[in-house]
Order: structure tokens, then sequence, then C-alpha cells
């Protein structure tokens, strides 16, 4: 039987991945919270970072490409199920711009409880809303076209690696938020940390929406899984290729007597901005995770990924605040026990708080998924 399955099951495989990767998520920032007297770096040292630390932090490198990649194939779906492009087009513009100002408002101050903030850290909610509006655009392009604008820019924007302007320049504010990481200075009172350069970002989202077809009514699911399978692959075989030979795109990896920190060295990526070779790894697992996730159908936990998922926003802003009231909490309680910080002593308390966690955010999470799913005369919960 080569039916397509129904649109909702389809969306099911696409919220799971999108929950477990909020997992992910919620443990690097875990780890951001209650760790920072351990900050790693990008990439990360692998002379002092610890195994555990390291699955850690690599773990979370999954998040925000596969998060920019469905926000790609999401839009492609919200055309099929409305009236096309010009509607994609207008929503994506007012998505994108609602997400940049939530970036600088409500997220921000997540970050910092800091009123009036002395910095602004331009993250992934910046590099997903300015991703849009650029997508906004780009949906008029014909869909072969986008396909291959969006790989030229994945794997091409390595090549700009040596590209650089002259500090406080209108360029080099320019080129901060498109390629490289730096902090922008507004006044003698704010600085803007750009963490996420958005150009690779812009070509995650416009191949996202490429891949949509994929997912159409017409597309069989054997087909739909071949091409994942495919694409997944080859991403993988990619970037096993090119990190062998050290070949672009990256520090090269070294060989240590111990096998597991060549191992480290090899998957030890750069993810501001994301390399080809970040990309290729992070993305090729997502495909393949998607893949399985279709394929497991409608098991009781991918439902309760696929909740998770499904409001991603509102447990992104959820999980922070929890995050810091608990941070405070910890040091009116504790006080400060790792110089100016509060802070675990191990990775494991790190995990096992980030087990904890899902447990309790979960029910909130639920009572918004189905208020989403039930009240849709309100529009502005798409948003969220």
């Amino acid at each position: 039987m080569t039916d397509a399955p129904p649109l909702r099951q389809r969306l099911l495989s696409i919220d799971a991945l999108r929950g477990l990767v909020i997992l992910f998520m919620l443990l690097d920032h875990v780890r951001e919270t209650f760790l920072l007297h351990r900050q790693v770096g990008d990439p990360m040292n692998i002379d002092s970072t610890e195994p555990a630390l390291f699955i850690s932090r690599t773990l979370a490198h999954l998040c925000a490409p596969v998060f920019v990649l469905l926000t790609g194939l999401s839009a492609w779906l919200y055309g099929q199920k409305y009236q096309g492009r010009r509607d994609v087009s207008a929503f994506l513009f007012k998505r994108g711009l609602f997400l940049v100002v939530l970036e600088f408002t409500l997220v921000n101050f997540a970050w910092t409880f800091q009123l009036p903030p002395s910095v602004i850290y331009l993250q992934v909610i910046w590099a997903i809303g300015v991703s849009m509006l650029a997508l906004a655009a780009l949906v008029w392009l014909p869909r072969p076209l986008l396909i291959v604008f969006a790989l030229l820019l994945i794997a091409g924007h390595n090549l700009l690696d040596g590209v650089h302007f002259a500090p406080g320049s209108a360029l080099q504010t320019l080129w901060s938020m498109l390629h490289e990481r730096s902090w922008i200075d507004v006044s003698d009172n704010l600085r803007l940390r750009v963490t996420y350069p958005v150009l690779p970002w812009i070509g995650v989202i416009a191949l996202g929406y490429g891949l949509g077809p994929w997912f159409a009514n017409a597309t069989p699911p054997g087909t739909r899984q071949r091409y994942l399978r495919l694409a997944g692959v080859s991403a993988l075989v990619g970037f096993v290729v090119l990190r062998t030979i050290n070949g672009y795109g990256e520090k090269p990896w070294q060989a240590y007597d111990a096998g597991v920190q060549t191992m480290m060295s090899f998957f030890n990526v750069t993810k501001y901005p994301p390399s080809l070779l970040f990309l290729a790894l992070t993305l090729g697992i997502g495909l393949l995770l998607l893949l399985a996730f279709e394929r497991a159908g409608h098991r009781r936990w991918i439902g309760v990924l696929a909740v998770m998922g499904s409001v991603p926003m509102f447990f992104y802003l959820l999980h922070l605040y929890v995050l810091k009231v608990l941070y405070i909490a910890c040091v009116a309680l504790f006080g400060l026990n790792h110089g100016n910080y509060f802070g675990f002593d191990s990775v494991g308390a790190v995990w096992l708080l980030a087990l904890m966690l899902p447990l309790a955010l979960y029910p909130p999470v639920r009572w918004f998924a189905r208020l989403k799913d039930r009240r849709r005369d309100l529009a502005w919960l798409k948003y969220l």
C-alpha cells in the first residue's frame, strides 16, 4: 500500500524529534546554569574537558541545527495547509520579527535578570527569527534554485572565515551578525554579543523548506523514508571523509594516547558559526532520527516527546525562567561555592537535574499544547 499516512501522523515524528532535542537543550542549559565555573570553549579543549562533559555538550550540538531545519520544513507544511507561498512568506515575516523581539526582551531577561540590560545576547531565537525573515523572501525561488542556494551557504560559508573588517565599522557590525561571532558596542552602557551569526543558519532553514515535498500527501512513506536515509547517510559519510583528511572548515583533529580523547578530538567541531562539518554531522544524525521516529509510529514515548516538541517556544521560555529561579534559590540557600558562582561538583549532578526537570515541566507544557490545539480561534497562539 503506497498511500501516505495522515498529515498528523507525519507531524508526530517531526514534533517527537523536536521534543528529543529539547531534552538535549535542557541538559545543556542545566550545564550552563549550574556548571558556570567549568565553561567549555568552542571548539572544546580536549586536554581539559572530561569525557562526560564533552558528551553532554556534544549532544546539545544537535539542538540548533534540528530546530532550524524543522522550522523550514514546518513552513513548507504550513503553506500546504493554507494558501501557498504568499501566506507562508507573510507568516514567516511576522513570526521572524516576533522572535527577534522576543530575543531582545523575555529571552535575554531570562538569562540575565538585569534591567536595563548592559548586554544583550543574540542567540538561537535571534538566529531562527532572522532566518525566518530571510526565508520569507527565499520561498519565492524555484525549489531547485532554493536548495542549491541553501547548500552553497552551508558548504561554502567557511571560505569566508578569513574575511574581517575594521573593529567598530559598519561593515564589521554587519559581518558580526552574518558570519563572525563578536561584540557590538551600541552605547557606553549597552553591548550586543552575537553568539549565533546567521549566514549558515539561513542555509539550514532554506534546506528544511526545500525538503518539504518529501512530506507531501503525494509522497509515499517508503519514498520519503528512502530520501531521509540517503540524505542522512550521505551527510555523515561526507563528515567522516572530510574530517578524516582534515580537509576543510575545521581545526585539525589529533591522535592522543587515549582512544577516547582521539574520538573526542575527531568529533570536536565548531558551532559559532556552525562549520560545514558541524552541520554535516548534526543534520545527518537529525535526518536519521526523523526517519527512526516516523518508523516508530504511535508509541507512548513518541507521544510524550511530541507533546514537548509541539510547543517549543513555550517550553523554551518556561525552562529558562525555571532554571533561573532554581539558581537564585540555590544561591540563597547554599551561598556561592565556586568563586562567584553556585555550582554542582560533578557532571553527574547536571544529568540528574536534567532528568528530573522534564517531570516537573511536562504538566504545564501538556496543558499549553492542549490549549493551543483547542483554541485555534486565538491566532496569537500559533506564534508560540
